[in-house]
């Protein structure tokens, strides 16, 4: 073999060790960013466990405003009510229809986005018993409905 062969197989090696290289830290890359996401499902999983609809829940909600002087301030506003409806499954878009009776018997209803970073919290306080996912015909619904005990 002369020189220049033996170089031409000396590069061919070295190049295919180069791309070998390349492949691992692809896959390394792609295996943590699989990771990355499984550990986002998890925590978005713990942080509201049993929001379905039939419970009544509070929520924990940060509001940013402005004071005299021209300061941002942030507090959270709890928002107590029932949840009529869970739309989206587990996905990162989705929300809950939560209503409540405000001052004067007058209802208010409230879309969240569940996993939104607005929310800072979400508890269940009661649990009622309901055959359906949909609840919107609690809006004009009179009767009271069969707690479950918690």
């Amino acid at each position: 073999m002369s020189k220049q062969e033996k170089k031409t197989q000396q590069e061919e090696k070295e190049q295919k060790e180069q791309k070998e290289q390349v492949k691992d830290q692809k896959a390394n890359q792609e295996d943590e960013k699989q990771g990355k996401k499984e550990e986002k499902k998890d925590k978005q999983k713990e942080k509201f466990p049993e929001v379905k609809p039939g419970r009544v829940v509070r929520i924990y909600e940060k509001v940013k405003e402005i004071d005299l002087k021209g300061n941002p301030k942030e507090r959270i506003q709890v928002f107590e009510g029932m949840v009529l409806a869970r739309k989206g499954g587990s996905q990162p878009g989705a929300t809950i229809t939560v209503r409540k009776i405000a001052a004067n018997g007058v209802g208010v209803e409230k879309i969240y986005p569940i996993h939104s970073p607005v929310i800072s919290k979400i508890e269940v306080v009661r649990k009622y018993k309901v055959r359906r996912a949909k609840l919107y015909y609690l809006r004009n619904y009179k009767k009271k409905l069969k707690e479950i005990k918690v």
